[in-house]
This record gives structure tokens, sequence and C-alpha cells, in this order.
């Protein structure tokens, strides 16, 4: 009787999750270190966080320059490093969908792998911008924020691709809603990146007041979409649930 309801206990999940409260939490660490780093810069390191070469008066401080003073850097570094990984777990639980969905049509099979790549391409691009700051190297920083950006805005045209194939088919009210938050967030973030490049073109070439600050307003807008994006996964998943276990093992009573 003991080894029994031993056995019985052993095949129990360790950890059972729901798949909305684990979007909720992914998606609010970075949102949480992100407004922090940003506050408390704008509040104590005003000066040193919107200084750039051309020295001209800027009111908001762009996000590299966010997280890389101190305390926030430890911050930034802190809520990413606990949410690098269930980014990589929702990759997988994506591509893990989308393959249960085309598994005979090799051009959506492709999509779905090409999804997983620039999701996990988007995280090590997030994780490279968070770990080397902007004051530390530079162009390593910089290399890191744009594998970030160029793979989020690839990652999201592939899956809004995968979602619109998938609307053809039978689709809940749920994920209509989510095809459609995906297909607004993707031009949103298009248009935002559009922007922020113009923004700082115009700051750099003509060294002009203010125009820095629209630049890390759009940026701070485009990481926003970015984190909205992600967060589609509720409705996505909205019924699923996240277990850990142990795995099986032989039982002899």
């Amino acid at each position: 009787m003991i080894q029994g309801h031993y056995a019985l206990d052993r095949d129990r999940p360790l950890i059972r999750l729901r798949f909305t409260t684990f979007a909720v939490v992914t998606v609010c660490l970075p949102l949480l270190g992100l407004t922090s780093c940003i506050f408390i810069s704008w509040c104590l390191h005003f000066e040193d966080a919107t200084h750039t070469h051309c020295k001209v008066p800027n009111y908001l401080p762009s996000i590299s320059a966010a997280i890389s003073l101190t305390p926030e850097r430890y911050i930034w570094r802190f809520c990413i490093g606990l949410h690098s990984a269930p980014r990589f777990v929702v990759a997988v639980a994506y591509f893990s969908f989308y393959r249960g969905r085309f598994t005979k049509h090799c051009v959506e099979t492709l999509l779905s792998y090409l999804s997983l790549v620039f999701a996990f391409s988007e995280n090590i691009g997030l994780l490279l911008l968070t770990y080397v700051s902007s004051n530390e190297t530079y162009s390593l920083h910089k290399k890191g924020f744009i594998m970030f950006i160029g793979s989020a805005l690839l990652h999201m045209m592939t899956t809004c691709w995968l979602w619109k194939i998938i609307k053809k088919y039978s689709i809940s009210n749920e994920e209509l809603k989510s095809y459609r938050w995906k297909k607004h967030l993707f031009v949103s973030s298009l248009i935002l990146c559009a922007a922020a490049s113009g923004f700082y073109w115009k700051h750099n070439k003509y060294c002009e007041p203010g125009i820095y600050t629209l630049f890390a307003l759009c940026e701070y807008l485009v990481v926003l979409c970015n984190m909205a994006f992600h967060m589609t996964a509720f409705w996505d998943f909205g019924s699923k649930e996240l277990t850990v276990t142990t795995p099986p093992e032989d039982k002899h009573f």
C-alpha cells in the first residue's frame, strides 16, 4: 500500500500553471524592468541619460541609455534574465502548435521553422543588448539591438503569415481576436521603426533640440508593441496548461 501511494505521488505534475498566467508573467517582467529603468534614470540621472554628442536639449532617455546606468542596468538584467527562459518555452510551444496544424504542408512547415528561428534570434539579441550595455562595448550592444529589432519584425511577419493561413480554416473567436491584434501590432511596429530611424538620422545629421526625444518615444512604443504582440499568446493558449512532470519509470509492486 505504501509503495502504491508513493508511485501515484510520483505521477503527479511537479508544477502546473495556466498558460494565461505564464504569458502575463513573461510579459510583465520586461515591462516592469523597462518602466522602472526609464523612471529611475529620468528622476536620478536625467543629465547622463539624455546627453548625446549633439549637446542639445532632450527630455527622455533612450532605452539603451536607461538600461546602461546604475542601478538601472541591474534591474533590467534581473528582469530579462528571468524572462528569457520562458520566452524560449513559448517559442517552442508555438512551433509545436504550428506543426500540429500543418503536418503535410511544406510551405507552412518552412514558415513554422523560420518563426522558431526568428523567435530564438530575437531573444538572443535581447540578451546580448541587455548584458552588453552601450557604455561598455557600444558596437556589440548596437549589433544586439539590430538583431533584436530585425528578428522581432521578421518573427511578427512570419507569425502573421501563418495565422492568415490558419484563419482560412476553423478558428475560434479568441484566435481571430489574436490574429487581428497581431496584424495591427506588426503594422504599428513597422511604422514606428521607420519613424524612429528617421528621427535618429535627423538628430545625428542636424542636431535639432527634442528630436532625440521623439526617437526615444518611438523606441518605447516599438518595444511596447513587441510586448503586446507576445501577449497575444494569452488568447492563443488560453485553455492550455504548462506542466512540469517527472519522467516515467517502471513500477514494480
